[in-house]
């Protein structure tokens, strides 16, 4: 292996030597190239660094790549640009076709999904897979970062062409998700965006979601309201939907009462859902509601904090919605089976995951996308919400 100059990107000297070797004839025509694995194991590299320089020797026509099979040394007498345009066959008579039209494997990596929130996303997604002729390989992470990190590298290692990532709730953003970013691999966020990162993300317009829900419990005469959400945790979901919040009472000119909130509710975390903390949570909101009885409704950042609220208000004997109102983000879309209706803001999750794969196409083919989608969520009147009463007393 040569070290032609140090300031030279990894990926142009593995293209410069494979290059080399094609021309002097190492690699004879229609002879098999070394893999984007085997590049990256043998020069040390990721997958992004060797997949690049595949690419190049593909788009100077010095390479042919053929799904499933791999790559092989071009017949200099075939333009096969021109075969992009229309299928045709290469030398050794196999059906080439166009080198945008060639199946492409997008990789998911999602904390978790369920009924209220998240199954809508996977739809959209495998739908615009469907539509646009390629596929989708899904991991989970539930909520841990290590396991995100993790899920990212098999996904690369199996070869994905781009990634769309549903990032793991926490402060910081792992490394991975920063090495896909310089290596402008072909990646699209979606649910929330990140800090400093400069990643094409697709998500809710939390903020004036939360302040449209916080209007329309002020128009139904609330102005006691408890805003329940786990601990901060420098998730822009979660912090446009305290902005909102917040937002709404400047608008109206009514003052906010932190005291009244409870942040630190976390059994509905992936990595903290059992029974010991679901009890506990329970409690904590019991107490809570007994200590501030003038409160007269709940706003819920989740659709599972809005049942751990319903709980406990069943627990002091009151009633939903004519002692207090719960309104919350998500719910299911039936209240069939376990499910119950509460005023919610549903997010328009298929058309994030719609978008997400259509964007990631875009991105793999060279088209710049806007760098933050926030789409409008709605509001839902259910059972969960009525006029406000004075005060509860218990």
């Amino acid at each position: 292996m040569s070290e032609t100059t140090s300031s030279k990107p990894m990926y142009g000297k593995i293209f410069d030597e494979v290059k080399q070797l094609i021309l002097n004839k190492s690699y004879g025509q229609g002879e098999r190239v070394p893999s984007e694995k085997e590049l990256a194991e043998a020069y040390n590299v990721s997958r992004i660094t060797s997949k690049k320089a595949l690419e190049m020797l593909a788009a100077e026509q010095l390479i042919v790549r053929k799904p499933g099979r791999g790559s092989f040394v071009a017949d200099p007498a075939v333009d096969y640009m021109e075969s992009a345009i229309s299928p045709g066959t290469v030398s050794d008579g196999t059906v080439f076709n166009s080198f945008n039209h060639e199946e492409k494997t997008i990789g998911l990596v999602i904390t978790d999904f369920g009924n209220s929130y998240g199954t809508g996303l996977i739809y959209g997604m495998e739908q615009a897979s469907r539509d646009n002729d390629c596929f989708l390989v899904l991991r989970r992470t539930f909520g841990v970062p290590e396991n995100e990190e993790k899920s990212i590298q098999k996904l690369l290692s199996l070869g994905v062409d781009g990634l769309i990532i549903f990032p793991a709730q926490g402060e910081f953003f792992n490394a991975e998700i920063l090495k896909l970013v310089i290596g402008r691999f072909p990646l699209v966020l979606v649910d929330r965006h990140l800090k400093g990162v400069a990643a094409a993300s697709i998500s809710t317009d939390n903020m004036q979601a939360a302040l449209k829900g916080t209007e329309y419990l002020f128009d139904l005469g609330h102005t006691h309201i408890s805003f329940l959400s786990p601990p901060p945790a420098d998730t822009t979901a979660l912090e446009e939907r305290v902005e909102g919040f917040i937002q709404a009472h400047a608008e109206r000119g009514i003052a906010v009462d932190k005291g009244l909130w409870v942040s630190d509710l976390t059994s509905t975390l992936p990595d903290s859902f059992n029974d010991e903390n679901i009890e506990h949570d329970i409690s904590r909101l019991i107490s809570h509601m007994q200590k501030n009885p003038t409160i007269t409704a709940l706003f819920a950042v989740e659709y599972n904090i809005a049942l751990l609220a319903r709980t406990a208000v069943q627990r002091l004997g009151l009633r939903i919605p004519e002692d207090i109102s719960i309104i919350c983000f998500d719910s299911p879309p039936t209240p069939l089976g376990s499910g119950y209706a509460f005023t919610h803001l549903r997010q328009n999750e298929e058309e994030m995951g719609r978008l997400a794969v259509e964007n990631v196409l875009r991105i793999m083919n060279g088209q710049s996308v806007s760098n933050k989608i926030m789409l409008e969520a709605q509001l839902i009147s259910g059972e969960s919400t009525s006029s406000a009463k004075q005060s509860i007393s218990k």
